[in-house]
């Protein structure tokens, strides 16, 4: 998934897209049905733990950001395990991480059981899921994250499970990351447009017409599309009329007020829509170096961004949220394992440059 890692600048097209990965997709439906049966969470509204390196996260307050902390994440097992072998200064850094709502990213094997059971989870806990659905075919032009669906059919029956799953539960989703900046920067073959515009339009209108589901597509970042007017009618081909809106900096680095720019242009131009922005690693802002490996494949020095909230003081920025899941690899560059695989190293390092 080059697209939203990409920095600016040049560099041979099958180097810049080679470390894209957006989630894990090993959180199975199990997951679901142990959180209800153990009642492993908490539903407090004031967002403590018992204070302890390491103790199971709670919710954070209602108030100010509605989605779900899961109690099991892999953040939260790296700090428990820090805790209990006694590297209790570790334990207090990935709490960081742990402690906040992250997208869980619905896998291939079963999506209605992923589904169901993150969205009955969050409800138990009167709060939101926040899911990524990132299954197109053709996904990622053949890089790290190359994979989806064998065809249109699979991913409207891989869909259909999906849509099972949410049912009536309130749900936010981040539909298709890369899929339509990889059109527009032609990553992806021109054979594959139609196809995909028309999945993503059935896609749009089938979870908008869940009763409590929210939904927004992919419209890159700054120093990718450059000119958000090059997103203009992919959105609309992609039916963002009746999305909630888009989303910005799925997995990048780029500042938190470059894409609030950029989103701003590019809300006056599809209806005033509205969007959200993945501030999961950019608190640093992007590595320096433009389109340079160093750049945008497990780069050094990043730090955790704002953390997720639908207070954002601007009432076109619905939420900062993050998309991305921080300590997840963008791909095997710099000793990282492969794409989507949990790396205690550099979550720590992401926690310990957090200002």
């Amino acid at each position: 998934m080059y697209g939203n890692v990409r920095g600016s600048g040049g560099g041979p097209p099958g180097e810049r897209r080679a470390a894209r990965r957006r989630g894990a997709f090993g959180a199975a439906s199990a997951l679901g049905a142990l959180l209800l049966v153990s009642g492993c969470f908490s539903s407090s509204d004031d967002g403590e733990g018992d204070g302890k390196a390491g103790a199971e996260p709670g919710q954070q307050p209602k108030s100010t950001v509605p989605y779900w902390v899961n109690p099991d994440g892999k953040a939260a097992r790296q700090a428990a395990a820090y805790a209990k072998d006694g590297k209790n200064d570790e334990a207090r850094e990935i709490d960081k991480i742990a402690a906040q709502p992250v997208a869980e990213w619905i896998g291939v094997e079963d999506p209605q059981g992923e589904a169901r059971g993150f969205t009955e989870a969050a409800a138990k806990a009167d709060r939101e899921a926040l899911l990524v659905l990132y299954n197109i075919p053709h996904r990622d032009c053949g890089s790290y994250s190359k994979g989806g669906a064998a065809d249109g059919n699979a991913y409207r029956a891989w869909l259909d499970g999906v849509l099972k799953g949410i049912g009536d539960r309130p749900t936010t989703v981040v539909l298709e990351p890369d899929a339509l900046p990889h059109i527009e920067d032609k990553c992806t073959p021109e054979q594959f447009h139609e196809e995909r515009y028309a999945l993503l339009t059935e896609a749009v209108g089938k979870l908008k017409a869940l009763p409590h589901t929210k939904v927004y597509l992919d419209a890159g970042n700054p120093h990718w599309i450059k000119d958000p007017g090059r997103m203009v009618e992919p959105l609309k081909r992609a039916g963002i009329e009746k999305a909630d809106g888009f989303a910005l900096n799925i997995s990048n680095f780029q500042t938190t007020e470059e894409n609030k720019k950029y989103g701003k242009q590019l809300s006056s131009m599809v209806g005033g829509k509205h969007f959200v922005i993945d501030t999961s690693r950019n608190g640093n802002g992007p590595a320096p170096g433009g389109d340079d490996p160093e750049n945008w494949c497990n780069p050094s020095g990043r730090a955790l961004g704002a953390t997720p909230t639908t207070r954002t003081g601007d009432p076109l920025v619905d939420a900062y949220l993050w998309i991305k899941r921080p300590g997840e690899s963008d791909g095997t560059c710099k000793g990282g394992p492969k794409a989507g695989d949990w790396w205690p190293s550099y979550a720590l390092d992401l926690a310990r440059n957090t200002k």
